[in-house]
């Protein structure tokens, strides 16, 4: 029986690329989104995945969202937490809805996709959780103190519940994307991409599939052994 795989912010660019990996490998795999009905409707008729919308930052939605998916295609064994959102400002301009709402959908959203789910994770002993963190949550970045430090508190997340995991055969790791050629990526002007690139010791920006099969690695029996690990996919960047 093939096993279920919810991945968050899952029906556009990195999430839709690892939704439809999964799929490939030959998960039943639901898709969460937030807010584009259009994109979300789209994505499922072009891959058959189903998509379900709820906000992420929301607990209550979270659980009641989680309890339609078990509904319908059975109990979630691989959660990929890859929903996010940026609001970037420089500090002195930041305003306190810009932090809140980033650190509600980037760092508690990922509580409130891990928390409902952990207990039947517990009760059949397995489980593989997945966050999707950020080389900016590694090194900061300038204009992104919530940004960074949502994703830096992700990694520190990761490394806390691997160690409550373990014994019951669940593994939490968590993905250090740097620039992939994700649409808000390529929205950005020419030069300012050929500068980002210039950083890439491998001279290219990721694609999303090279997330996605790092992901599908995680989530396979293969990796068993591999918990509470920082996985850095960024073109050798930034090295930690």
């Amino acid at each position: 029986m093939s096993r279920v795989a919810l991945v968050t912010g899952g029906s556009r660019g990195i999430g839709a690329a690892i939704a439809k990996a999964l799929k490939a490998a030959g998960y039943k795999v639901a898709a969460n989104y937030a807010g584009n009905d259009e994109a979300a409707a789209k994505f499922t008729e072009e891959t058959g995945i189903p998509t379900y919308k709820w906000s992420v930052a929301d607990y209550d939605a979270c659980a009641a969202g989680i309890a339609k998916v078990e509904a319908d295609l059975g109990p979630v064994e691989v959660l990929v937490n890859n929903a996010g959102i940026t609001r970037d400002a420089p500090f002195h301009k930041m305003t306190k809805d810009q932090w809140d709402q980033v650190i509600g959908t980037n760092l508690t959203g990922i509580f409130n996709m891990t928390h409902p789910l952990w207990p039947g994770l517990r009760e059949r002993k397995f489980g593989r959780v997945i966050n999707i963190s950020s080389i900016n949550g590694q090194k900061g970045q300038f204009g992104q103190a919530n940004y960074s430090a949502a994703k830096a508190g992700d990694i520190g997340f990761t490394k806390a519940l691997a160690q409550e995991g373990a014994r019951n055969n669940i593994t939490v790791n968590v993905i250090c994307p740097g620039y992939v050629a994700t649409e808000m990526v390529m929205a950005v002007p020419e030069k300012v991409r050929e500068a980002i690139i210039s950083t890439i010791p491998v001279g290219r920006l990721g694609e999303p599939e090279d997330i996605a099969r790092a992901v599908v690695f995680l989530a396979s029996d293969d990796a068993g052994f591999i918990t509470g690990s920082t996985l850095s996919a960024n073109g050798g960047q930034y090295l930690s």
